[in-house]
């Protein structure tokens, strides 16, 4: 028997047969067996293995599953019966979006010419968890809806690293403050939009809708508790194409957030109703530029990612403050368990400044409460998050993703007396439209 190549290769390139000088369709049902001598090729790593009475198929699926360039000898002992096996599979352009979802069903008819599929697109591994945004481009033309929901949880007092007693910090404990906050809970609803007006650039917006509310203790064994609740600085963002390649993407984003949240919130406190502090505020008062920096990698199954970012306050707002910098740091792992479902671990480091300025509407110094005092704001924090991603192939929510990442902090160092995180928890969902949309 004369030996005989086929040769795979998967990826931004289509599969094209040679036999015959026709088009033809592997078929990844074939199920006849035979030794095969398979060369693999990933990036600087060659090897080989022989394989004995394996399927046909298993080679196909292989190839396909791990996007590797897969080079197989038919070897004497096959049996002559495979003659009509198509035998030379050659890459040629033009590169190629292929539909992921094929490949559960195993079928010949879904792999044919311009069907191989491509778990790079397979909407799990592929995006990052749930609390990393702007990580992601489109295609021209496409659209993308999304909601956000985020629940977070501030318990214990911190001054530095430490743990510190809050009763400890009133006057007549000898602390220096007639007021101090024991818990804050705070909840966001973010409604997005993403727009490709061309396949180099993608246009972000984002819509945030918070629910605050801090209980607090006071000097004379007192508890209160203040709410805010309303719309926050909106976000629109531009997202640039660095870098796009088959398994890495780097974009620059540049944004700007609008100060449409409220810096005016009062509630009622024992004092009356009064003006609310800092932390309490809707919004920051100021236009703010949001730059970041973003890289992914995508191999086979698994998908790695960071992200570094901050927040730039550029002038004073009308009430003659402006809220700390911030800076944002996050890295992540993601892999596919299914076609359908992936789980991601993430780590994220926050660091802020003071605010610069101060609120007349605050009183002080000396200060009630320390959530009105501008200068103790800053800290850092580290958090570790596990999530998972479900996209949906079929049924009422084709083509929807849902994603839940929940996280607690390792690390938190605060410029005290400050309420430290406890946890936070993020669910999403996103669907996209448009000419590429799957």
């Amino acid at each position: 028997m004369s030996r005989q190549l086929v040769r795979f290769s998967v990826g931004d390139h289509l599969l094209w047969s040679e036999h015959s000088r026709k088009r033809s369709r592997p078929n990844i049902n074939d199920t006849r067996s035979c030794s095969v001598r398979v060369s693999l090729q990933q990036g600087h790593y060659r090897g080989g293995i022989t394989l004995k009475s394996i399927p046909v198929s298993i080679v196909l699926i292989l190839a396909i599953s791990f996007q590797l360039s897969v080079r197989a000898e038919l070897l004497p002992d096959s049996p002559d019966k495979l003659s009509d096996l198509n035998t030379t599979f050659v890459a040629a352009p033009p590169p190629l979006a292929i539909d992921a979802s094929s490949l559960s069903r195993f079928s010949s008819d879904a792999v044919a010419i311009g069907e191989i599929p491509n778990i790079h697109a397979g909407h799990s591994a592929s995006q990052a968890p749930a609390g990393v945004m702007g990580e992601h481009s489109h295609h021209a033309g496409e659209f993308m809806f999304s909601y956000r929901y985020m629940s977070m949880e501030m318990d214990d007092t911190y001054n530095g690293d430490s743990k510190v007693s809050e009763r400890a910090q009133l006057i007549p404990n000898g602390g220096a403050y007639l007021v101090i906050p024991t818990e804050m809970t705070m909840e966001m609803h973010m409604f997005g939009m993403m727009y490709a007006p061309n396949d180099d650039v993608t246009l972000m917006v984002m819509v945030p809708y918070l629910s605050l509310e801090m209980d607090h203790l006071t000097a004379m064994g007192g508890v209160f508790t203040t709410k805010s609740s309303g719309f926050g600085d909106v976000k629109v963002t531009g997202m640039f194409q660095v870098k796009q390649e088959e398994h890495q993407s780097v974009l620059f984003n540049l944004g700007v957030s609008i100060p449409t949240g409220s810096i005016d919130e009062r509630d009622q406190t024992p004092m009356g109703r009064a003006q609310l502090p800092y932390p309490m505020q809707l919004g920051s008062g100021t236009f703010d530029l949001l730059p970041s920096l973003v890289v992914v990698n995508q191999h086979g199954n698994s998908s790695c990612g960071m992200q570094l970012g901050g927040v730039v306050r550029l002038a004073d707002n009308s009430h003659g403050y402006r809220l700390g910098d911030r800076v944002n740091a996050t890295a992540w792992y993601a892999r596919n368990l299914s076609d359908s479902f992936s789980a991601s671990v993430r780590l994220n480091y926050e660091w802020w400044d003071d605010v610069k300025g101060a609120d007349s509407r605050l009183a002080g110094p000396p200060f009630i409460v320390p959530t009105a005092d501008p200068e103790r704001r800053n800290g850092s924090r580290l958090d570790a998050l596990v999530g998972f991603n479900i996209y949906f192939h079929d049924g009422i929510l084709e083509g929807h993703r849902l994603a839940i990442e929940a996280g607690v902090p390792i690390y938190q160092h605060l410029d005290g007396p400050q309420l430290g995180n406890d946890w936070i928890v993020i669910i999403g969902w996103q669907k996209t439209t448009g000419h590429h949309a799957h």
